[in-house]
């Protein structure tokens, strides 16, 4: 059974059950109710008569007190206590009222009893007699009235809940197509998705923010996720397959010499062997930030913690002098050579190197000065409002080089995936593969952090990058990733 069916049929019974099961209550305690009234309606008037036939019964005969307040429909007579007989009068359509047996009871006696398939209320009423006996008065009424009233009762509530099925039959087909309608829409999307193997997203009406809207929007938001990874998958296949071909045909070139002259050439053995090196190295270092590129912002598994970076910037700086004796000065603001502990900031340590490393190591390819890392603070905030406190202001990271620099019509595009500037910034020069600011700009990006150049052709260029203060631009994106 189809869903939409199924939420139908589910709904209009359990409507139905809900209605009957109420009308049901409403009859049982409007009778109960209307019978008990009745019931305390005859005992109370047959006190009244009881102590009217005994007041009477010395000026008056007996039998004609007893007509006088007979029931309409039913019966009254009184039983002695010694005494099996009883004198009796019913109404002429209740004459079997009379063979209803003798009982005589010592209290008041008020029940519903049945007689020829209909109810009758029975009220027995103890008096003294003038001559000092006790009998009893007993009265015995029918509900033939109240039946009605209440047969009429049922048939009305029978024509209503069948009258109310009728909304609630509509109203279930009307829920069963509102519940299935974005279901429905995920599952023509996603046949048009398979169909066409183009990603498509379903459009969402803002009126109503239930579940099924909260449904269309994950659903929404999975696709984006399984584009970008389509993307990134298909990017990486495109430029590991451009890319990665020049250095194997290089390493395939220079091998087959090998085979060929190498036990003949020494000097000729020497330089393949460097250069099949140098261009696996290089393989191996494309490859990493090709696979780095491809990931999703989700499976970056960033650390918070706090990080100083004076000390960061003092181990480049370091490390740059030892593995390629270049000289990296750090300079410290004022505001921070005042207050040291405003160095530390909360975030990636490892991401952070990372970048640094990558401007680093640009600057140190297209210049052969040294290098200047200036830290400090940047009083414009990420989200444009004013910060007053030390400490919950942005921090700047300048990397300054004194090369060639950039010229302005290339400025913009340095950050596009494998892009070299013409003139100098080649291959063969600085054995870059293009992905360097590409793999920072995104290092920025996940941290919170900006990142931008600033460059005079011949005159050398400035990277600088705005880190947050605290980790609240990464709040959403950490906990993603954690």
């Amino acid at each position: 059974m189809r869903l939409n069916r199924r939420i139908h049929l589910y709904s209009s019974v359990l409507f139905a059950l809900v209605l009957i099961v109420t009308n049901v209550l409403v009859y049982i305690v409007f009778s109960s109710l209307t019978i008990r009234e009745q019931q305390d309606r005859i005992v109370s008037q047959t006190e009244k008569v009881a102590d009217n036939i005994r007041l009477s019964a010395n000026d008056l005969p007996v039998a004609d007190l007893l007509r006088a307040y007979v029931p309409l429909e039913g019966m009254i007579r009184i039983v002695a206590q010694q005494s099996s007989n009883s004198l009796l009068v019913t109404s002429p359509n209740e004459q079997q009222l009379s063979q209803r047996p003798v009982a005589y009871a010592s209290s008041l006696v008020s029940q519903v009893v049945k007689d020829n398939g209909h109810r009758y209320v029975f009220v027995s009423v103890p008096i003294i007699w003038n001559d000092g006996r006790v009998v009893n008065v007993q009265v015995t009424e029918s509900l033939k009235q109240t039946e009605s009233y209440l047969n009429v009762l049922q048939l009305v509530l029978l024509i209503v809940t069948g009258l109310a099925m009728i909304p609630v039959f509509l109203s279930g087909q009307i829920l069963s197509r509102i519940v299935i309608r974005p279901i429905a829409a995920l599952t023509s999307t996603m046949s048009e998705i398979r169909r066409s193997g183009h990603f498509k997203r379903i459009k969402l009406e803002e009126r109503s923010q239930d579940e099924l809207y909260e449904m269309g929007i994950t659903f929404n938001r999975m696709i984006e996720l399984l584009e970008n990874n389509y993307d990134k998958q298909k990017q990486f296949v495109s430029n590991a397959s451009h890319e990665l071909r020049t250095p194997l045909t290089i390493i395939e070139s220079y091998a087959s010499l090998l085979k060929r002259r190498g036990l003949e050439r020494p000097d000729l053995f020497t330089e393949s062997i460097e250069a099949i090196h140098s261009e696996a190295v290089r393989m191996k270092e494309m490859t990493e930030q090709l696979l780095l590129l491809a990931r999703h912002e989700e499976q970056w598994n960033l650390k918070l913690e706090p990080v100083d970076l004076s000390h960061q910037a003092a181990q480049l700086s370091r490390e740059f002098w030892q593995a390629y004796n270049r000289r990296v000065e750090v300079v410290l603001s004022a505001e921070l050579q005042a207050e040291a502990e405003l160095c530390t900031i909360w975030t990636d340590g490892g991401k952070l190197r990372q970048l640094l490393f990558i401007l680093l190591d640009n600057a140190r390819k297209y210049s052969s000065e040294d290098m200047i890392l200036e830290l400090g603070f940047d009083d414009r905030s990420l989200d444009h409002s004013e910060h007053h406190e030390a400490g919950t202001r942005n921090r700047y990271i300048r990397v300054i080089d004194h090369g060639i620099g950039i010229p302005a019509t290339e400025l913009p595009k340095v950050f596009d995936r494998f892009y070299r500037v013409d003139q100098a910034r080649t291959r063969q020069d600085t054995g870059g593969s293009g992905l360097g600011l590409t793999l920072a700009e995104r290092i920025a990006e996940a941290l919170g952090a900006t990142i931008r150049l600033e460059s005079e052709e011949g005159s050398g260029t400035t990277a600088i990058v705005t880190l947050p203060a605290t980790a609240q631009h990464m709040a959403g994106f950490s906990a993603n990733s954690n």
